[in-house]
């Protein structure tokens, strides 16, 4: 939580307006957030596209892309974050695309593997992966951390 209230505080004082894609977090990324005073000067909202459906209803992606790149790859999770950038106008947006659990995907992808990807108004969006451990709110927890500090680094 600590690491959360930098980055609020950080957001603030850079004016600066966040705005998140979350599959794999099913909006536990923005629950950790607007725990936090100030939030709603900071994050612009949430969108929570847990489904295949719901990426292509509320982002506009395409099902035959998500089907021919997989949910859970550097495509999709740069295709969500650039989504939510051009909807919402902010700064900096951030997406989650991965596997918390029980089981992975039929494409042989090890539950644990996740996607964040980043973009910032003006450039161009980028992904990073991750391979979590643990049980599944233990890999969503860690998911947040570490999309925690991807966006603290965009301040840096």
């Amino acid at each position: 939580m600590n690491k959360a209230i930098i980055l609020i505080e950080r957001y603030n004082i850079a004016k600066k307006y966040i705005a998140l894609a979350e599959s794999c977090t099913g909006g536990l990324l923005s629950d950790c957030l607007v725990q936090i005073p100030r939030t709603s000067q900071v994050l612009w909202g949430s969108f929570v596209c847990y489904t295949v459906r719901a990426k292509c209803t509320m982002l506009g992606l395409e099902e035959d892309f998500i089907q021919r790149h997989g949910t859970v790859s550097y495509e999709v999770a740069c295709t969500m974050v650039q989504a939510v950038l051009t909807i919402s106008s902010v700064d900096v947006a951030l997406s989650t695309t991965g596997l918390a659990g029980p089981e992975g995907d039929d494409r042989g992808t090890p539950v644990g593997t996740v996607w964040i990807g980043i973009a910032q108004k003006g450039q161009k969006p980028d992904a990073q992966s991750f391979y979590c451990t643990g049980s599944r709110n233990e890999i969503r927890n860690t998911v947040v951390h570490c999309a925690i500090e991807i966006l603290l680094q965009v301040l840096k």
